[in-house]
């Protein structure tokens, strides 16, 4: 079976974050993507359902400790 593929606004909507902070993510090197160009026009990427949920797995923090 394929893996699926979202597309920007829908890791946007995921996240709770605007489109930009996305392409941050991607710019950084945190977020892969799949490069779907079909020709010398802009590239159409999308995330991989995967690596989204590594992504989130990645920066899930700890609950802080129960205070006595």
């Amino acid at each position: 079976m394929a893996p699926r593929l979202l597309s920007i606004p829908a890791v946007a909507a995921a996240l709770d974050v605007d489109r930009r902070t996305v392409y941050r993510f991607i710019a950084a090197g945190e977020l892969p993507v799949v490069d779907l160009r079909t020709g010398p026009a802009r590239s159409r990427v999308r995330v991989p359902a995967a690596s989204l949920d590594d992504f989130i797995n990645s920066r899930a923090v700890a609950p802080p400790a129960r205070r006595r």
